[in-house]
């Protein structure tokens, strides 16, 4: 399971998160331990069922200090096992803020796709610990609400929050925050993501961050997912 945090300048990026059909037997009935056995089955199925995938993003940021915007539409392609490309379909706003943080948001996502650095972006026992909050209903489906504490300070890893499926184990929605800050100048980051299913996965619907920095004030970025077209077949 992939959860990645890019921290690039005064903005956060999440990206992916997944989920394939397995069938838990009921959200009360199972131990934290199976519920991560679940996460990583799932992994390991998406791993071979989601060959490809593009989809259009737009990637739009304000600074509510000087009053700026800009914001970055593009089609991404993602290839198994985890590899990102992205294609810049049109820029508007202040050339700045497009050049030194939307744009390098996208290199650091392509960044997390590499063979040596994917396994460290992943939520596994690998890299967190993990704590069972208990069962919530979000999107009219049964989650387990679990707690995420980083192992390692890894700008690619997070601290919060994390919505599990109960019949697919893929993650619904994340609440948190940078394990990591990218700099001294920047503080009290917050990162929601939540996606949506489509047929047997569950794919990022949108992301929204908020920054503040010394130099910079308060800064929030906005990421929407649509138009999917998976294996060759189109979502929504």
């Amino acid at each position: 399971m992939k959860f990645l945090p890019a921290l690039i300048g005064i903005a956060v990026l999440w990206p992916l998160v997944m989920g394939a059909d397995t069938v838990a037997t009921g959200p009360e009935s199972l131990t934290l331990d199976q519920i991560l056995r679940g996460i990583d089955q799932h992994d390991r199925a998406m791993s071979t069922s989601l060959v490809r995938y593009t989809c259009l993003r737009r990637y739009a940021l304000e600074n509510r200090r000087f009053h700026k915007k800009a914001e970055i539409s593009v089609r991404m392609t993602y290839s198994a096992p985890g590899h990102k490309k992205f294609e810049v379909l049109s820029e508007q706003g202040t050339p700045i803020l497009r050049q030194r943080v939307l744009r390098p948001m996208l290199d650091a996502e392509e960044e997390s796709g590499r063979d040596d650095v994917r396994p460290h972006t992943l939520i596994a026992r690998l890299n967190y610990d993990f704590k069972l909050l208990g069962v919530q209903t979000l999107q009219g489906r049964a989650t387990y609400l679990v707690e995420l504490t980083p192992k390692t300070r890894n700008k690619f890893l997070i601290r919060g929050r994390a919505w599990v499926d109960a019949g697919t184990f893929g993650v619904v929605r994340v609440e948190a925050v940078p394990a990591q800050s990218p700099s001294i100048f920047i503080h009290n980051t917050r990162v929601v993501q939540e996606s949506t299913r489509f047929g047997a996965m569950w794919l990022p619907l949108y992301n929204h961050s908020n920054t503040d920095s010394f130099l910079f004030g308060h800064s929030e970025v906005t990421i929407d997912s649509w138009d999917y077209k998976i294996n060759g077949d189109t979502g929504r």
